[in-house]
This record gives C-alpha cells, structure tokens and sequence, in this order.
C-alpha cells in the first residue's frame, strides 16, 4: 500500500527564513510554492537531490489555522509525514477497514496537484499522517 515516503512536512513561522536555510544547509532547490487557503498555508516543496521526496515546509496564514495552533502549542518542527500511494481513496477505505481513524473520509487538492488525506495521529503513535497520490500515479 504505501509506496515511499513522499514528504516530510515542517511547520514554520516564516517560509521565506525557512526556504533560506534548506536551501544553504542541504542544497535543495524548491519546485513549487503555493498558497492553500483550505488547508490556511503558504507552502514551498524542496526536492531531494534525485527527486525521489521532498521537503514541505508550512508557514499558516493565520494562527487559527491548524499549522498556525500546532506552532503556538509545540514551535517549528516535524508537522507531519506523508506516504505515497497509488489510490489515496483505496488506501483509505483499507486503513479505514483496519480501524485506524481518518481526519480524511475522502481525498482532498493536495500540493503540486496531489490526492491526499490525513489519518489521525492519536492511531499512529502521535504522527499526523499523510497519504499522498501524485499527480503523475492518477495520469497513468
């Protein structure tokens, strides 16, 4: 069912900052850069050098955002991790079926044109999980 490890997501109070010190520390070159007013992020996805994952970093739009909560409780850091798969909808009804709980009964738009979903971190020993199926596994 998961593929790889798609992303990593890190939560931060200013992307520009972040961006900045990924960029000089690991070399990574971002590939995309978006804002999503639904899930209350600006958002920017650094490749790894053989473009295998990426690194997501997340700066909310406002503090009652659900990043703009998780950085008042906890401060910048690991947000959450997503898995590739290649039917997000499948893998939920099976994760569904095994009694894990979903933030997501079905997909949402996901970065760089993604299917995703979230499963609740209370089930996966404290993680926010992220299910994602790129843009490129519903084109083939």
């Amino acid at each position: 069912m998961l593929l790889r490890i798609d992303h990593v997501g890190i939560a931060c109070h200013s992307l520009e900052a972040a961006v900045e010190r990924y960029q000089s520390v690991f070399g990574l070159t971002v590939v995309s850069r978006e804002t999503n007013e639904q899930q209350g992020v600006r958002e920017a996805m650094l490749a790894l050098p053989d473009g295998s994952s990426y690194v997501q970093l997340l700066e909310p739009l406002g503090p009652d955002t659900p990043v703009g909560r998780f950085l008042a409780r906890r401060g910048e850091g690991l947000h959450h991790v997503g898995y590739a798969v290649a039917d997000v909808a499948a893998a939920l009804d099976a994760i569904g079926g095994r009694g894990a709980r979903l933030v997501d009964r079905r997909p949402r738009h996901g970065s760089m044109g993604a299917s995703i979903a979230f499963l609740h971190p209370a089930d996966l020993g404290g993680v926010l999980t992220e299910l994602v199926q790129p843009r490129d596994v519903r084109e083939t």
